[in-house]
Protein backbone atom coordinates (compact mmCIF):
# COMPACT_ATOMS: atom_id res chain seq x y z
CA UNK A 1 0.00 0.00 0.00
CA UNK A 2 1.34 3.35 -0.74
CA UNK A 3 2.35 5.50 1.88
CA UNK A 4 -1.10 8.24 0.76
CA UNK A 5 -2.92 5.33 1.26
CA UNK A 6 -1.68 4.72 4.39
CA UNK A 7 -2.74 8.15 5.48
CA UNK A 8 -5.97 8.19 4.18
CA UNK A 9 -6.90 4.68 5.97
CA UNK A 10 -5.85 5.43 9.39
CA UNK A 11 -6.98 8.68 9.35
CA UNK A 12 -9.52 9.58 12.55
CA UNK A 13 -12.69 11.43 12.71
CA UNK A 14 -12.86 14.95 13.34
CA UNK A 15 -14.03 17.37 15.92
CA UNK A 16 -15.40 21.11 14.74
CA UNK A 17 -15.59 21.93 18.61
CA UNK A 18 -13.14 23.49 19.88
CA UNK A 19 -12.22 22.69 23.84
CA UNK A 20 -10.71 26.03 25.01
CA UNK A 21 -8.38 26.41 27.37
CA UNK A 22 -9.61 28.71 30.46
CA UNK A 23 -7.83 31.62 31.65
CA UNK A 24 -9.85 33.38 34.69
CA UNK A 25 -10.36 30.43 36.82
CA UNK A 26 -12.32 30.31 40.56
CA UNK A 27 -10.15 31.89 43.19
CA UNK A 28 -10.73 29.42 45.66
CA UNK A 29 -9.40 26.49 43.45
CA UNK A 30 -6.36 25.01 45.55
CA UNK A 31 -3.06 23.66 43.52
CA UNK A 32 -1.99 19.76 43.29
CA UNK A 33 0.78 18.96 43.92
CA UNK A 34 2.89 16.44 42.21
CA UNK A 35 5.52 13.73 43.10
CA UNK A 36 8.92 15.51 42.06
CA UNK A 37 9.51 11.36 41.10
CA UNK A 38 7.62 12.23 38.11
CA UNK A 39 10.41 14.91 37.36
CA UNK A 40 12.83 12.98 34.89
CA UNK A 41 14.64 12.65 32.06
CA UNK A 42 12.49 10.94 29.90
CA UNK A 43 10.18 13.85 29.33
CA UNK A 44 9.16 13.37 25.26
CA UNK A 45 6.49 16.44 25.33
CA UNK A 46 9.43 18.33 27.12
CA UNK A 47 10.26 21.45 24.57
CA UNK A 48 14.06 21.95 23.69
CA UNK A 49 13.61 25.61 22.68
CA UNK A 50 10.50 27.27 23.14
CA UNK A 51 9.81 28.90 27.07
CA UNK A 52 8.91 26.74 29.97
CA UNK A 53 10.18 26.44 33.14
CA UNK A 54 11.08 23.17 35.11
CA UNK A 55 8.01 22.20 36.60
CA UNK A 56 4.73 23.67 37.33
CA UNK A 57 1.81 25.90 35.69
CA UNK A 58 2.44 29.11 33.86
CA UNK A 59 0.12 31.42 31.81
CA UNK A 60 0.37 34.91 30.82
CA UNK A 61 3.61 36.71 29.79
CA UNK A 62 4.20 39.72 31.47
CA UNK A 63 6.00 43.23 31.73
CA UNK A 64 8.43 41.85 29.11
CA UNK A 65 10.88 44.55 28.13
CA UNK A 66 14.98 45.11 27.42
CA UNK A 67 16.53 47.17 30.36
CA UNK A 68 20.01 48.03 30.12
CA UNK A 69 20.33 45.34 27.26
CA UNK A 70 18.61 42.76 29.00
CA UNK A 71 15.47 40.88 28.08
CA UNK A 72 13.22 40.75 31.15
CA UNK A 73 10.34 38.38 31.12
CA UNK A 74 7.34 37.87 34.13
CA UNK A 75 5.16 35.58 34.03
CA UNK A 76 1.96 34.42 35.70
CA UNK A 77 3.30 31.03 37.73
CA UNK A 78 2.22 28.74 40.01
CA UNK A 79 5.50 27.84 42.42
CA UNK A 80 3.12 24.72 43.86
CA UNK A 81 1.31 22.37 41.57
CA UNK A 82 0.59 22.10 37.70
CA UNK A 83 -3.11 23.60 38.04
CA UNK A 84 -3.99 27.06 37.80
CA UNK A 85 -3.70 28.96 41.74
CA UNK A 86 -3.72 33.02 42.40
CA UNK A 87 -0.14 33.43 41.11
CA UNK A 88 3.15 34.68 41.29
CA UNK A 89 4.86 36.74 39.09
CA UNK A 90 7.86 34.51 38.45
CA UNK A 91 11.16 35.93 36.41
CA UNK A 92 13.70 35.09 34.02
CA UNK A 93 16.33 37.01 31.70
CA UNK A 94 17.74 36.72 28.57
CA UNK A 95 20.86 39.01 26.27
CA UNK A 96 19.44 36.79 22.99
CA UNK A 97 15.33 36.42 23.90
CA UNK A 98 16.04 32.37 23.68
CA UNK A 99 18.44 31.04 26.32
CA UNK A 100 17.03 32.36 29.94
CA UNK A 101 18.41 32.47 33.16
CA UNK A 102 15.99 32.23 36.03
CA UNK A 103 15.86 35.08 38.59
CA UNK A 104 14.15 34.89 42.02
CA UNK A 105 9.93 35.25 42.42
CA UNK A 106 9.81 38.88 41.72
CA UNK A 107 6.15 39.82 42.50
CA UNK A 108 4.33 37.95 45.62
CA UNK A 109 1.47 38.17 48.36
CA UNK A 110 3.17 41.51 50.10
CA UNK A 111 -0.25 44.04 51.17
CA UNK A 112 -3.78 44.11 50.93
CA UNK A 113 -3.91 44.92 47.22
CA UNK A 114 -2.24 41.86 46.26
CA UNK A 115 -2.90 39.43 49.25
CA UNK A 116 -4.89 36.77 46.96
CA UNK A 117 -2.55 36.83 43.88
CA UNK A 118 -0.76 38.68 41.39
CA UNK A 119 -2.51 38.78 38.10
CA UNK A 120 -1.59 40.12 34.72
CA UNK A 121 0.29 43.80 33.84
CA UNK A 122 3.20 45.62 32.44
CA UNK A 123 6.23 47.65 31.97
CA UNK A 124 6.38 51.10 31.31
CA UNK A 125 9.84 52.72 31.47
CA UNK A 126 9.65 55.98 33.45
CA UNK A 127 12.51 59.10 33.29
CA UNK A 128 15.68 58.60 34.50
CA UNK A 129 15.63 55.30 33.08
CA UNK A 130 12.91 53.49 35.98
CA UNK A 131 11.31 50.93 35.52
CA UNK A 132 7.59 50.53 36.93
CA UNK A 133 5.32 47.57 36.67
CA UNK A 134 1.82 48.01 36.48
CA UNK A 135 -0.51 45.20 37.07
CA UNK A 136 -3.91 43.71 38.62
CA UNK A 137 -3.61 42.45 42.23
CA UNK A 138 -6.81 40.88 44.43
CA UNK A 139 -7.61 42.48 47.43
CA UNK A 140 -9.27 40.39 50.96
CA UNK A 141 -12.66 41.09 49.15
CA UNK A 142 -11.75 39.23 45.82
CA UNK A 143 -11.85 42.62 44.19
CA UNK A 144 -9.32 43.30 41.05
CA UNK A 145 -7.32 46.33 41.61
CA UNK A 146 -4.36 47.54 39.65
CA UNK A 147 -0.60 47.59 41.96
CA UNK A 148 2.42 49.39 41.29
CA UNK A 149 5.68 48.56 41.52
CA UNK A 150 9.64 49.00 41.03
CA UNK A 151 12.61 47.81 41.53
CA UNK A 152 14.99 47.75 44.52
CA UNK A 153 18.01 48.41 42.77
CA UNK A 154 17.95 49.96 39.54
CA UNK A 155 21.66 49.65 39.11
CA UNK A 156 21.02 45.61 39.17
CA UNK A 157 21.45 44.45 35.62
CA UNK A 158 18.49 41.11 37.03
CA UNK A 159 16.72 43.31 38.81
CA UNK A 160 16.29 40.52 41.26
CA UNK A 161 13.95 42.18 44.13
CA UNK A 162 10.82 44.05 43.30
CA UNK A 163 8.83 46.27 46.08
CA UNK A 164 4.92 47.11 46.00
CA UNK A 165 4.83 51.40 46.36
CA UNK A 166 3.12 52.23 49.56
CA UNK A 167 0.25 53.89 48.46
CA UNK A 168 -1.13 50.51 46.27
CA UNK A 169 -3.45 50.05 45.06
CA UNK A 170 -3.60 52.92 42.21
CA UNK A 171 -6.60 52.23 40.76
CA UNK A 172 -9.43 50.47 42.00
CA UNK A 173 -13.35 49.97 41.92
CA UNK A 174 -15.42 52.15 43.83
CA UNK A 175 -19.61 53.11 43.58
CA UNK A 176 -18.82 56.30 42.00
CA UNK A 177 -16.91 54.90 39.19
CA UNK A 178 -19.34 51.94 38.59
CA UNK A 179 -16.31 49.64 37.73
CA UNK A 180 -17.29 45.91 38.07
CA UNK A 181 -14.46 44.86 40.84
CA UNK A 182 -14.54 41.17 39.50
CA UNK A 183 -13.70 42.62 35.80
CA UNK A 184 -11.19 45.25 35.73
CA UNK A 185 -7.99 43.93 35.14
CA UNK A 186 -4.19 43.67 33.08
CA UNK A 187 -3.21 47.40 32.93
CA UNK A 188 -1.12 47.87 29.26
CA UNK A 189 1.91 49.76 29.10
CA UNK A 190 1.98 53.19 29.62
CA UNK A 191 1.96 55.73 27.08
CA UNK A 192 2.56 59.98 27.39
CA UNK A 193 2.25 62.28 24.67
CA UNK A 194 3.28 66.00 24.49
CA UNK A 195 1.34 66.89 27.56
CA UNK A 196 3.28 65.17 29.92
CA UNK A 197 0.49 63.23 31.09
CA UNK A 198 0.78 59.02 31.12
CA UNK A 199 -2.16 57.15 29.47
CA UNK A 200 -3.11 53.17 30.35
CA UNK A 201 -5.46 51.04 29.56
CA UNK A 202 -7.24 48.19 31.60
CA UNK A 203 -9.70 45.54 30.54
CA UNK A 204 -13.06 45.42 31.42
CA UNK A 205 -17.02 44.86 30.30
CA UNK A 206 -20.11 46.14 31.21
CA UNK A 207 -22.85 43.53 31.17
CA UNK A 208 -21.85 41.48 28.14
CA UNK A 209 -19.87 44.65 26.21
CA UNK A 210 -16.00 44.39 26.45
CA UNK A 211 -14.00 47.51 27.23
CA UNK A 212 -10.62 49.02 27.22
CA UNK A 213 -10.81 51.86 30.44
CA UNK A 214 -8.61 54.58 29.93
CA UNK A 215 -6.92 56.15 32.75
CA UNK A 216 -4.58 59.20 32.89
CA UNK A 217 -1.84 60.05 35.44
CA UNK A 218 1.03 63.46 35.38
CA UNK A 219 2.90 60.81 38.24
CA UNK A 220 2.65 57.53 37.11
CA UNK A 221 0.95 57.03 40.98
CA UNK A 222 -2.14 59.29 41.37
CA UNK A 223 -4.63 57.72 38.31
CA UNK A 224 -7.48 59.60 37.20
CA UNK A 225 -10.32 57.67 35.29
CA UNK A 226 -11.60 58.93 31.85
CA UNK A 227 -15.20 59.10 31.80
CA UNK A 228 -15.68 57.22 28.24
CA UNK A 229 -13.46 54.37 27.38
CA UNK A 230 -11.01 54.39 24.63
CA UNK A 231 -13.04 51.72 23.43
CA UNK A 232 -15.75 49.61 23.71
CA UNK A 233 -17.97 46.83 21.62
CA UNK A 234 -21.24 45.19 22.27
CA UNK A 235 -21.67 41.23 23.14
CA UNK A 236 -17.81 41.03 23.22
CA UNK A 237 -17.73 39.72 26.57
CA UNK A 238 -14.62 40.49 29.09
CA UNK A 239 -11.49 42.16 27.32
CA UNK A 240 -8.51 40.73 29.29
CA UNK A 241 -4.83 41.61 28.87
CA UNK A 242 -5.13 44.69 26.09
CA UNK A 243 -2.48 46.14 24.29
CA UNK A 244 -2.46 49.40 22.85
CA UNK A 245 0.81 50.69 20.13
CA UNK A 246 1.55 52.18 17.42
CA UNK A 247 2.42 50.47 13.86
CA UNK A 248 4.45 52.24 10.45
CA UNK A 249 2.70 52.79 8.09
CA UNK A 250 4.75 52.50 4.29
CA UNK A 251 6.04 49.16 4.87
CA UNK A 252 8.05 49.63 7.65
CA UNK A 253 9.38 46.17 9.45
CA UNK A 254 10.49 47.74 12.35
CA UNK A 255 8.89 48.42 15.85
CA UNK A 256 8.19 52.26 17.22
CA UNK A 257 7.87 53.38 21.12
CA UNK A 258 4.84 53.16 22.22
CA UNK A 259 4.19 57.02 22.82
CA UNK A 260 4.86 57.50 19.17
CA UNK A 261 1.60 59.53 17.45
CA UNK A 262 1.60 60.81 14.23
CA UNK A 263 0.12 60.53 10.53
CA UNK A 264 2.99 57.88 9.89
CA UNK A 265 2.02 55.86 12.39
CA UNK A 266 -1.91 53.54 12.83
CA UNK A 267 -2.29 51.79 16.15
CA UNK A 268 -3.22 48.16 16.86
CA UNK A 269 -5.79 47.56 19.66
CA UNK A 270 -5.48 44.01 21.08
CA UNK A 271 -8.06 42.34 23.60
CA UNK A 272 -7.67 38.69 24.93
CA UNK A 273 -11.25 37.79 24.44
CA UNK A 274 -12.29 35.87 27.65
CA UNK A 275 -15.57 34.39 26.33
CA UNK A 276 -13.96 32.56 23.84
CA UNK A 277 -10.10 32.23 24.68
CA UNK A 278 -8.77 34.14 21.58
CA UNK A 279 -6.50 37.01 20.86
CA UNK A 280 -8.27 39.51 18.34
CA UNK A 281 -6.83 42.54 17.27
CA UNK A 282 -8.25 45.69 14.80
CA UNK A 283 -5.85 48.17 13.28
CA UNK A 284 -6.95 51.98 13.25
CA UNK A 285 -6.48 55.59 14.47
CA UNK A 286 -5.72 57.08 17.48
CA UNK A 287 -7.61 60.52 18.22
CA UNK A 288 -5.53 61.30 21.04
CA UNK A 289 -7.36 64.98 20.96
CA UNK A 290 -10.86 63.04 21.54
CA UNK A 291 -9.34 59.99 23.35
CA UNK A 292 -10.87 58.09 21.42
CA UNK A 293 -9.78 54.80 18.99
CA UNK A 294 -11.42 54.43 15.35
CA UNK A 295 -10.61 50.97 14.20
CA UNK A 296 -10.26 50.85 10.52
CA UNK A 297 -13.12 47.65 10.35
CA UNK A 298 -15.46 48.77 12.92
CA UNK A 299 -15.81 45.56 15.36
CA UNK A 300 -13.77 43.75 18.01
CA UNK A 301 -15.23 40.34 18.25
CA UNK A 302 -14.49 36.95 16.96
CA UNK A 303 -14.87 38.41 13.46
CA UNK A 304 -11.86 40.62 14.07
CA UNK A 305 -8.03 39.74 13.27
CA UNK A 306 -6.29 37.34 14.98
CA UNK A 307 -2.57 36.91 16.24
CA UNK A 308 -2.86 33.33 16.01
CA UNK A 309 -5.66 30.54 15.03
CA UNK A 310 -4.65 27.85 17.32
CA UNK A 311 -3.60 27.45 20.80
CA UNK A 312 -2.41 30.99 21.84
CA UNK A 313 -3.92 33.47 24.22
CA UNK A 314 -3.19 36.42 26.93
CA UNK A 315 -0.06 37.56 24.49
CA UNK A 316 1.57 41.01 25.35
CA UNK A 317 4.23 42.82 23.12
CA UNK A 318 7.17 45.35 24.09
CA UNK A 319 9.47 48.15 22.25
CA UNK A 320 12.77 46.49 21.98
CA UNK A 321 14.96 50.28 21.21
CA UNK A 322 17.62 48.27 20.89
CA UNK A 323 17.07 46.69 17.47
CA UNK A 324 13.72 48.79 17.11
CA UNK A 325 11.52 45.89 17.29
CA UNK A 326 7.78 45.54 18.12
CA UNK A 327 8.23 41.55 20.15
CA UNK A 328 5.30 39.50 20.99
CA UNK A 329 5.03 37.22 23.39
CA UNK A 330 2.29 34.55 24.30
CA UNK A 331 1.01 31.75 26.11
CA UNK A 332 0.70 27.86 24.82
CA UNK A 333 -2.06 26.37 27.04
CA UNK A 334 -1.80 22.58 26.95
CA UNK A 335 -4.53 20.68 24.92
CA UNK A 336 -3.44 17.40 27.45
CA UNK A 337 -6.00 16.08 30.66
CA UNK A 338 -4.83 17.45 34.10
CA UNK A 339 -4.17 14.04 34.78
CA UNK A 340 -1.61 14.21 31.86
CA UNK A 341 -0.09 17.46 32.98
CA UNK A 342 0.49 15.63 36.75
CA UNK A 343 2.79 12.81 35.23
CA UNK A 344 4.34 15.44 33.25
CA UNK A 345 4.81 17.74 36.41
CA UNK A 346 4.36 21.38 34.47
CA UNK A 347 1.95 22.73 32.03
CA UNK A 348 2.10 25.36 29.66
CA UNK A 349 4.88 27.14 27.65
CA UNK A 350 5.76 30.30 26.02
CA UNK A 351 5.58 30.72 21.73
CA UNK A 352 8.23 31.95 20.37
CA UNK A 353 8.82 35.34 20.41
CA UNK A 354 7.56 37.34 17.36
CA UNK A 355 8.37 40.27 15.43
CA UNK A 356 5.42 42.38 14.65
CA UNK A 357 4.55 45.35 12.34
CA UNK A 358 2.04 46.25 9.24
CA UNK A 359 1.50 44.54 6.42
CA UNK A 360 1.94 46.99 3.32
CA UNK A 361 -1.56 46.72 2.57
CA UNK A 362 -2.41 48.33 5.98
CA UNK A 363 -5.17 45.43 6.83
CA UNK A 364 -3.09 43.16 9.07
CA UNK A 365 0.00 42.65 10.83
CA UNK A 366 2.58 40.63 9.88
CA UNK A 367 4.21 38.46 12.55
CA UNK A 368 7.50 36.60 11.86
CA UNK A 369 10.33 34.68 14.79
CA UNK A 370 12.75 36.72 16.16
CA UNK A 371 15.84 36.30 14.25
CA UNK A 372 17.92 35.00 17.28
CA UNK A 373 15.93 31.40 16.96
CA UNK A 374 18.28 30.74 14.08
CA UNK A 375 21.27 30.62 15.81
CA UNK A 376 19.77 27.54 16.94
CA UNK A 377 19.65 25.88 13.42
CA UNK A 378 22.12 23.36 12.45
CA UNK A 379 22.58 20.82 9.80
CA UNK A 380 20.50 21.67 7.01
CA UNK A 381 18.84 19.97 4.28
CA UNK A 382 17.33 20.94 1.01
CA UNK A 383 14.92 19.40 -1.24
CA UNK A 384 15.65 20.58 -5.14
CA UNK A 385 12.82 22.44 -7.09
CA UNK A 386 10.30 19.62 -8.60
CA UNK A 387 6.81 18.62 -8.59
CA UNK A 388 4.85 17.50 -6.14
CA UNK A 389 2.52 15.23 -8.12
CA UNK A 390 -1.35 14.88 -6.62
CA UNK A 391 -0.87 11.24 -4.45
CA UNK A 392 2.78 12.10 -3.40
CA UNK A 393 4.43 11.82 -0.17
CA UNK A 394 8.03 12.36 0.50
CA UNK A 395 10.00 12.03 3.84
CA UNK A 396 12.92 14.35 4.39
CA UNK A 397 15.43 12.22 5.88
CA UNK A 398 18.57 13.86 8.07
CA UNK A 399 16.52 16.66 10.33
CA UNK A 400 15.67 15.83 13.46
CA UNK A 401 11.96 15.64 13.25
CA UNK A 402 11.15 16.23 16.86
CA UNK A 403 13.09 19.19 16.85
CA UNK A 404 13.07 21.47 13.43
CA UNK A 405 12.79 24.53 11.82
CA UNK A 406 10.96 24.30 8.13
CA UNK A 407 11.01 26.89 5.56
CA UNK A 408 8.92 25.47 2.33
CA UNK A 409 7.04 27.35 -0.53
CA UNK A 410 5.25 26.25 -3.11
CA UNK A 411 4.21 26.74 -6.42
CA UNK A 412 0.76 26.35 -8.20
CA UNK A 413 0.30 26.09 -12.16
CA UNK A 414 -2.35 23.29 -12.40
CA UNK A 415 -5.86 24.67 -12.06
CA UNK A 416 -7.63 22.23 -14.08
CA UNK A 417 -9.17 20.95 -11.32
CA UNK A 418 -9.28 23.54 -8.71
CA UNK A 419 -12.69 23.18 -6.11
CA UNK A 420 -15.23 25.66 -6.19
CA UNK A 421 -15.42 27.47 -2.81
CA UNK A 422 -19.10 27.95 -1.41
CA UNK A 423 -20.17 31.24 -0.05
CA UNK A 424 -21.44 29.52 3.03
CA UNK A 425 -17.89 28.57 4.00
CA UNK A 426 -16.77 31.18 6.36
CA UNK A 427 -15.55 29.15 9.29
CA UNK A 428 -12.35 28.58 8.15
CA UNK A 429 -12.03 26.53 11.22
CA UNK A 430 -15.11 24.07 10.81
CA UNK A 431 -14.21 24.03 6.92
CA UNK A 432 -10.53 22.52 7.64
CA UNK A 433 -12.26 19.90 10.10
CA UNK A 434 -14.74 18.74 7.14
CA UNK A 435 -11.68 18.95 4.94
CA UNK A 436 -8.92 17.69 6.78
CA UNK A 437 -5.53 15.49 5.27
CA UNK A 438 -7.78 12.27 4.23
CA UNK A 439 -10.29 14.44 1.85
CA UNK A 440 -8.56 14.90 -1.93
CA UNK A 441 -9.51 17.78 -3.71
CA UNK A 442 -8.10 19.88 -6.88
CA UNK A 443 -5.58 21.49 -5.08
CA UNK A 444 -4.82 20.28 -2.28
CA UNK A 445 -4.49 19.41 0.93
CA UNK A 446 -0.74 19.81 0.12
CA UNK A 447 1.66 20.79 2.54
CA UNK A 448 3.84 18.82 5.69
CA UNK A 449 3.22 15.72 7.90
CA UNK A 450 5.09 17.11 11.27
CA UNK A 451 5.47 14.79 14.39
CA UNK A 452 4.90 11.68 12.17
CA UNK A 453 5.33 7.98 13.32
CA UNK A 454 6.88 5.70 10.49
CA UNK A 455 3.71 4.18 9.95
CA UNK A 456 1.44 7.30 9.67
CA UNK A 457 -0.46 6.45 12.91
CA UNK A 458 0.25 9.76 14.70
CA UNK A 459 1.13 12.95 13.00
CA UNK A 460 0.07 16.39 12.68
CA UNK A 461 -0.83 17.59 9.15
CA UNK A 462 -0.27 21.56 8.17
CA UNK A 463 -1.40 22.09 5.19
CA UNK A 464 -2.71 24.62 2.19
CA UNK A 465 -6.02 23.82 0.06
CA UNK A 466 -6.62 26.29 -2.97
CA UNK A 467 -10.24 27.21 -4.32
CA UNK A 468 -11.93 29.34 -6.55
CA UNK A 469 -14.06 31.78 -6.17
CA UNK A 470 -17.45 33.09 -7.84
CA UNK A 471 -15.56 36.06 -8.98
CA UNK A 472 -12.73 34.36 -10.36
CA UNK A 473 -10.54 35.06 -7.35
CA UNK A 474 -8.60 32.00 -5.55
CA UNK A 475 -9.34 31.61 -1.26
CA UNK A 476 -6.47 29.76 -0.11
CA UNK A 477 -7.32 27.80 3.61
CA UNK A 478 -4.64 26.96 5.62
CA UNK A 479 -5.12 24.38 8.33
CA UNK A 480 -3.08 22.50 11.15
CA UNK A 481 -5.07 19.02 11.45
CA UNK A 482 -4.42 17.77 15.09
CA UNK A 483 -6.45 14.45 14.47
CA UNK A 484 -4.32 11.77 14.07
CA UNK A 485 -1.35 14.03 16.36
CA UNK A 486 -1.92 10.58 19.52
CA UNK A 487 -3.17 7.28 19.73
CA UNK A 488 -3.44 8.91 23.45
CA UNK A 489 -7.29 9.74 23.39
CA UNK A 490 -7.21 12.17 26.29
CA UNK A 491 -5.93 15.55 24.96
CA UNK A 492 -8.06 17.77 22.74
CA UNK A 493 -7.10 17.28 19.14
CA UNK A 494 -9.16 19.91 17.15
CA UNK A 495 -8.31 21.33 14.08
CA UNK A 496 -7.41 24.78 13.16
CA UNK A 497 -8.19 26.55 10.14
CA UNK A 498 -7.36 30.18 9.17
CA UNK A 499 -8.01 31.91 5.36
CA UNK A 500 -4.66 33.86 3.93
CA UNK A 501 -4.63 36.57 1.53
CA UNK A 502 -2.61 36.04 -0.77
CA UNK A 503 -2.68 35.18 -4.81
CA UNK A 504 -0.94 31.86 -4.71
CA UNK A 505 -0.47 32.15 -8.25
CA UNK A 506 1.56 35.59 -8.33
CA UNK A 507 3.18 35.16 -4.94
CA UNK A 508 2.99 31.14 -4.32
CA UNK A 509 1.85 29.64 -0.74
CA UNK A 510 5.39 29.47 1.97
CA UNK A 511 5.08 27.80 5.12
CA UNK A 512 7.80 27.78 8.35
CA UNK A 513 7.66 25.22 10.73
CA UNK A 514 8.76 25.43 14.14
CA UNK A 515 8.69 21.76 15.62
CA UNK A 516 9.42 21.18 19.48
CA UNK A 517 8.26 17.89 21.15
CA UNK A 518 4.97 18.88 21.73
CA UNK A 519 3.90 22.17 20.07
CA UNK A 520 3.78 22.63 16.54
CA UNK A 521 4.58 26.64 15.44
CA UNK A 522 3.38 27.30 11.76
CA UNK A 523 3.63 30.94 9.80
CA UNK A 524 1.20 30.87 6.72
CA UNK A 525 1.84 33.81 3.61
CA UNK A 526 5.53 34.89 4.74
CA UNK A 527 3.71 35.32 8.40
CA UNK A 528 0.62 37.05 7.44
CA UNK A 529 -1.66 33.79 9.61
CA UNK A 530 -0.47 31.83 12.39
CA UNK A 531 -1.54 28.41 13.81
CA UNK A 532 0.10 27.31 17.03
CA UNK A 533 -0.75 23.70 18.25
CA UNK A 534 -0.06 21.23 21.47
CA UNK A 535 0.65 17.91 20.34
CA UNK A 536 1.63 14.51 22.73
CA UNK A 537 2.50 12.03 19.75
CA UNK A 538 2.87 8.02 21.96
CA UNK A 539 4.98 6.97 18.80
CA UNK A 540 6.68 10.27 17.28
CA UNK A 541 9.02 10.86 19.76
CA UNK A 542 12.79 11.43 20.00
CA UNK A 543 14.49 9.88 17.34
CA UNK A 544 11.04 8.09 15.77
CA UNK A 545 9.64 10.79 15.09
CA UNK A 546 9.35 11.95 11.14
CA UNK A 547 8.91 14.26 8.70
CA UNK A 548 7.13 14.00 5.48
CA UNK A 549 5.82 16.72 2.30
CA UNK A 550 2.75 15.30 1.01
CA UNK A 551 0.00 16.11 -2.04
CA UNK A 552 -3.39 14.85 -1.28
CA UNK A 553 -4.91 16.65 -4.07
CA UNK A 554 -5.78 15.35 -7.53
CA UNK A 555 -3.55 18.42 -9.25
CA UNK A 556 -0.03 19.12 -8.61
CA UNK A 557 1.85 21.47 -6.99
CA UNK A 558 5.37 22.58 -7.33
CA UNK A 559 8.40 23.02 -4.28
CA UNK A 560 9.86 26.17 -5.34
CA UNK A 561 12.43 25.47 -2.39
CA UNK A 562 12.46 23.52 1.08
CA UNK A 563 15.04 24.26 3.28
CA UNK A 564 14.89 22.10 6.65
CA UNK A 565 16.94 22.50 9.86
CA UNK A 566 17.74 20.52 12.87
CA UNK A 567 17.33 22.69 16.02
CA UNK A 568 19.65 22.75 19.07
CA UNK A 569 18.63 23.21 22.51
CA UNK A 570 18.28 26.47 24.23
CA UNK A 571 19.54 26.81 27.53
CA UNK A 572 16.75 27.50 29.79
CA UNK A 573 16.40 26.05 33.57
Amino acid sequence: MGLILLLVSLLFGYGAIELHASHYFDSHLQSIPFPRSLISDDQPYRTAYHFQPVKNWINDPNGPMIYNGIYHLFYQYNPDGVVWAPPVWAHSTSTDLINWTPQPIAIQPEMDANINGSWSGSATILPGNIPAMLFTGLNPKYEQVQVLAYPKDINDPYLKEWFLAPNNPVMFPTPENQINASSFRDPTTAWRLRDGIWRVLVGSKTGTTGTSLLFKSKDFVNWVQIKEPLYSYKLSGMWECPDFFPVYINCKPIGVDTSTIGHHVKHVLKNSLDDTKHDIYTIGTYLHEKEAYVPDVGFMNESSLRYDYGKYYASKTFFDDVTTRRILLGWANESSSVADDMEKGWSGIHTIPRNVWLDCSGKQLIQWPVSEIEALREKPISVPHQVLKGGSIIELHGVTAAQADVEISFGIHDLKNIEKFKASWTDPQLLCSQKGTSVSGGLGPFGLLTLASKGLEEYTAVFFRVFKAHNNKFVVLMCSDQSSSSLNQTPDKTSYGTFVGVNPIREGLSLRILIDHSVVESFGGKGKNVITARVYPTMAIYDDAHLYVFNNGTGSVRITSLTAWSMKKARIA
